[in-house]
């Protein structure tokens, strides 16, 4: 089953790009491509997005359930760890700006093998490297593509475009960005193949997800480096759809229109799959609530009313017998 999840995945890449390659044929559906399909992917994920973020902060959340690691808050002559166990807002905000910026989580990541009949745990940073690799890259280059769709272009994307070329390797120059995110989406992609644990719990979602990425990517180099688009008709696309007047281009090589359906595909997609993530990193209770159970008590609103019957009560009710079973009292 996890091998055929993966076989799936890749018979449905294939059969986008087919599909691309026949809208590339036909002026018909190029116009469809290129103008219908750009803003129905864009609704789709912008109102799956909503919802989904909706769906989860409108959640109850009765407990507070950080995950926390460090010493927390107490008494006086105790150091506390106000990152690493929040006590407060501004620890949260740190310790979620470690979360977003640096994959805190996935850096404490172990592994654990038996050795001698008993378990021992190890560093397992390889991970934590490599998503952190693929991530940071990704966030360049879609920052990067922000000059197709603004005028005048800004010049901190050109100056980020500068340093990320810095090295001029080739005509045009191989951006280091474009090396980071193949190398992270190896990583991941592989892990996820050859590691039988991993493999066993992927199901198609995981592998389609990677997949579609590795197309956007690897159709966004063999553009730039072996099958060169008409710049000047993407721009003019990309700012066609910027102010709701797109017209489908002519002479684009068929990578191209490769490219935007995997991209449109991966637009629609993103809500209803774990890329999700990106999102909902900012509603998890585990990691945004201050760990404070020791100077606040929070009651669960969802406990049913109980009558409580007091130790004074309870006394009032027992003193007899407890004075003859020997029991101190509190009145006589």
């Amino acid at each position: 089953m996890p091998m055929k999840n993966l076989g799936l995945s890749i018979i449905a890449v294939l059969i986008l790009a087919l599909l691309a390659i026949g809208i590339a044929m036909s002026h018909g559906m190029a116009y469809l491509l290129t103008v219908i399909i750009p803003y129905v992917a864009f609704a789709v994920f912008l109102a799956g997005f909503v919802y989904r973020i909706i769906k989860w902060g409108s959640s109850p959340v009765p407990f507070r359930i950080p995950t926390t690691c460090g010493q927390g808050k107490t008494l006086p002559w105790i150091k506390t760890n106000p990152v690493e166990n929040p006590a407060g807002f501004w620890g949260v905000v740190a310790r979620m700006a470690q979360e977003i910026f640096l994959f805190r989580s996935l850096f404490r990541n172990t592994h654990v093998e038996i050795i001698d009949g008993r378990p021992v745990y190890g560093s397992a940073k390889w991970l934590w490297f490599f998503g952190l690799m693929f991530h940071w890259s990704l966030l360049i280059i879609v920052l990067r593509h922000l000059r197709f769709f603004i005028e005048p272009i800004s010049p901190l994307i050109g100056a980020l475009s500068a340093v990320d070329g810095f090295f001029e390797i080739g005509i045009p120059a191989l951006y280091l960005s474009d090396i980071a995110l193949l190398t992270g989406l190896s990583f991941l992609f592989l892990r996820r193949v050859i590691v039988p644990q991993i493999r066993y719990i992927s199901l198609f979602t995981d592998y389609f997800s990677l997949l579609l990425i590795i197309g956007i990517v690897s159709t966004g180099l063999l553009m730039r480096h072996f099958f060169p688009a008409d710049l000047n008709a993407v721009k003019t696309l990309a700012m066609d759809w910027v102010t709701f007047s797109p017209v489908a281009p002519q002479g684009i090589s068929a990578v191209f229109y490769i490219h935007l359906c995997f991209v449109f595909t991966l637009m629609a997609w993103f809500p209803a799959s774990k890329l999700m993530h990106a999102g909902g990193i900012f509603l998890s209770p585990t990691r945004n609530l201050a760990s404070n159970n020791r100077m606040q008590r929070h009651v669960n609103p969802w406990n049913a009313p109980v009558k409580v019957h007091t130790y004074e009560e309870y006394e009032n009710e027992f003193r007899d017998k407890m004075k003859a079973a020997g029991l101190p009292v509190e009145k006589e």
